[in-house]
């Protein structure tokens, strides 16, 4: 219900909270970041120091969330999971009896994350994906490697040589295209998409990192064919994953056949570019866990809308009062030091096509870059 307090956990919270914000509830969020922006939105927050490193641990996150439980003006209604917890089905199982997990349960994240489980899925329900396989290729090329739960593609690495098999990765074949992604609010009672849009991703290569995630736009220009299709697997594969609320499915189209890449049964990347001011993605998550709501049909977007993530490629930078443009998000505060290589925040922007807001964001990117970099302390 509208003006519910609930919990937020997630490496970044910032999207979710405010997100939730339009939707008119009180997010309290934990996250590894605490930026200038998730502050704002939330009704009060906890930063987990070094999570981005070590991961969430059980403890210290358990122990922040009942602190912020405790601390509300009302008792929270649940706890909605975002990015950091792909490769931790365990810690999910333990945090959802404690809070009430407004979110795909344990269970179903290792179906999804399993690439054992998840691929032999993909065959028996007849959906292409890449070539793969948990032993390394005889021959190297044209194969890339993984590690289980990884997100924002910084995990993924070219094979070369005589590739050694290592625990918690596996090997698929590399694939060149377009990408695209699904998102989509599933409903409790029947597992079907009660809304979709799609989203177009690129990724952002440094020396070490090929697969790096770049951004992504809203509305991009898809034969309705194509969409149509998209679509048709992401119902598919939603129902018999048994998936609740919002997740997304990223593909990529290799000569007109989308190969599905993988599924986050959690709200993904897009949410800041698919989402309305009324915040109907996250009313309609909440109301997929609550039987006597009406899932919304779906966001209002009139303009397409785009985000492109900035990296720290210049060096490592101590931030300092940088004066943020309307369009930045993920704001970091006065003396966060940011890694050589780490994600420094990100532009935004919107334009009547997906193509000219994709440009604007790449265009602001440097802006923003120039803006940190000058007003960083020494």
């Amino acid at each position: 219900m509208s003006g519910d307090t609930v919990l937020i956990a997630a490496f970044s919270g910032r999207s979710l909270a405010q997100s939730a914000r339009r939707a008119g509830y009180r997010p309290l969020v934990v996250d590894a970041f605490g930026d200038l922006d998730t502050r704002e939105a939330a009704a009060d927050f906890r930063v987990l120091d070094g999570a981005m490193q070590t991961g969430f641990r059980t403890k210290p996150l358990i122990a922040a969330l009942n602190d912020l439980s405790r601390s509300a003006r009302q008792t929270p209604v649940g706890l909605v999971l975002g990015s950091g917890f792909e490769d931790k089905p365990r810690l999910v199982a333990a945090l959802a009896p404690r809070f009430r997990l407004l979110g795909s349960d344990a269970k179903t994240l290792a179906a999804c994350k399993d690439p054992a489980k998840f691929f032999a899925l993909l065959d028996k329900l007849a959906i292409p994906h890449p070539e793969t396989r948990s032993d390394p290729p005889l021959d190297a090329a044209g194969w890339i490697s993984k590690r289980i739960g990884g997100s924002g593609g910084r995990h993924i690495r070219d094979c070369s040589g005589h590739p050694h098999a290592k625990p918690r990765r596996y090997f698929q074949k590399r694939l060149t295209g377009a990408r695209y992604s699904i998102g989509a609010v599933l409903t409790n009672q029947t597992g079907e998409l009660s809304s979709f849009a799609a989203s177009k991703q690129w990724t952002s290569p440094s020396r070490t990192q090929s697969y790096r995630f770049g951004g992504c736009v809203s509305k991009p220009a898809v034969d309705q064919a194509l969409l149509a299709e998209l679509t048709r697997i992401s119902g598919k594969l939603a129902t018999a994953l048994h998936l609740v609320g919002m997740a997304s499915f990223d593909f990529i189209v290799e000569q007109d056949i989308p190969y599905l890449l993988e599924v986050n049964p959690r709200p993904g990347a897009s949410l800041d570019v698919l989402d309305d001011a009324e915040g109907n993605l996250f009313r309609g998550h909440m109301a997929a866990w609550d039987e006597t709501s009406i899932v919304p049909h779906g966001p209002t977007v009139l303009l397409a809308k785009a985000i492109a993530i900035l990296h720290a490629d210049r060096g490592a930078v101590t931030l300092g009062n940088t004066p943020w443009p309307d369009w930045s998000a993920d704001r970091g505060a006065p003396d966060t030091f940011v890694p050589p290589g780490a994600p420094l925040a990100t532009a935004v922007a919107s334009a009547p096509t997906a193509d000219a807001a994709e440009a604007l964001a790449r265009t602001r990117l440097a802006e923003l870059e120039d803006l940190i970099y000058e007003h960083a302390k020494s």
